[in-house]
């Protein structure tokens, strides 16, 4: 007889926590598990989609994704459960879901377009579906007890009553223009999410625009991404501004500081993710001061 070693242990490769290998997809996250990683020669992992009609189990509860393209978070939430969203996620609810509006403290305001968000809490018994406003991934990560994530603006879908939520000032700015047509720039938007699983292991989602890569950056190891690329980070990296001056031929040198790419600088130890979609640089002023941004002329 040969002897019982206990059920196999299955580490999730994109969620990084112990999974079920006998299941299609990780009970928490919603990952493949039997898909190979794809990781391209630069050390980034293409994190696949959910799959369609895949389901996560938290505590009692449980999330479906539905659809593909601008897929749907399916919220079954059993009675005492609830999760938190910001009102312009909401797709459907039913009746006996209850909404409040959620009390956020240090003066919380987002805009989006010019309009207010507004956070919104969600408990069952009932359903609650949410979904992003672009063709994108959605993005689940568990959070075990004590861990902390940093997420850009805007990608927050919801999460787990257990998470608890804060936002922080990016202090990553440039300034342009004098006199009246001085200009501060937010490469990365003024705030920035964190989020932190408080009470025992949590539940985010996040809608990224595009494909999702992850990466795992080493103690002191850095590198260069577009700032609106930047979908989250472990709190253990740091972000930078960086600005890169090429020398054009045939422009003064003065002249050519219009023509400049900013980056933001990411050092590890730790995981970060960036999104395929961003928005392209538009400004192209001289740089007059900025928030301690390192450089680079060539």
């Amino acid at each position: 007889m040969q002897p019982n070693h206990g059920p196999q242990q299955y580490i999730c490769r994109y969620c990084r926590q112990p999974s079920d290998p006998g299941a299609s997809t990780c009970p928490l996250c919603g990952a493949p598990v039997d898909i190979r990683a794809a990781v391209s020669m630069s050390g980034w992992t293409r994190q696949p989609p959910v799959r369609d009609m895949a389901r996560i189990q938290f505590g009692q509860s449980r999330c479906q994704i539905e659809g593909t393209l601008v897929p749907a978070a399916d919220f079954a939430l059993a009675p005492g459960d609830w999760i938190y969203f910001s009102h312009h996620h909401l797709l459907w609810a039913d009746e006996s879901a209850r909404l409040d509006r959620m009390s956020l403290a240090g003066g919380w305001r987002r805009m989006m377009s010019g309009l207010p968000l507004v956070m919104l809490t969600g408990q069952g018994p009932g359903h609650i579906a949410l979904s992003g406003t672009h063709a994108g991934d959605l993005v689940v990560l568990p959070l075990q007890h004590g861990q902390q994530i940093w997420v850009r603006e805007h990608r927050f879908l919801a999460a787990t009553g257990s998470v608890g939520y804060d936002w922080t000032d990016n202090r990553i700015w440039f300034v342009t223009g004098s006199g009246d047509d001085r200009k501060t720039h937010y490469p990365l938007g003024m705030f920035g999410d964190v989020f932190t699983a408080q009470q025992g292991p949590g539940l985010l989602l996040l809608h990224s625009p595009g494909n999702t890569f992850v990466r795992d950056l080493a103690p002191g190891q850095s590198l260069l991404v577009k700032p609106s690329a930047l979908l989250y980070r472990d709190l253990s990296v740091t972000a930078y501004l960086h600005l890169e001056y090429p020398r054009v031929a045939g422009m003064s040198w003065w002249r050519s500081f219009s023509y400049r790419s900013i980056w933001l600088r990411l050092t590890g130890p730790g995981r970060v993710a960036v999104q395929s979609v961003y928005e392209p640089e538009e400004e192209s002023e001289r740089i007059r001061s900025h928030s301690g941004a390192t450089s680079r002329q060539w």
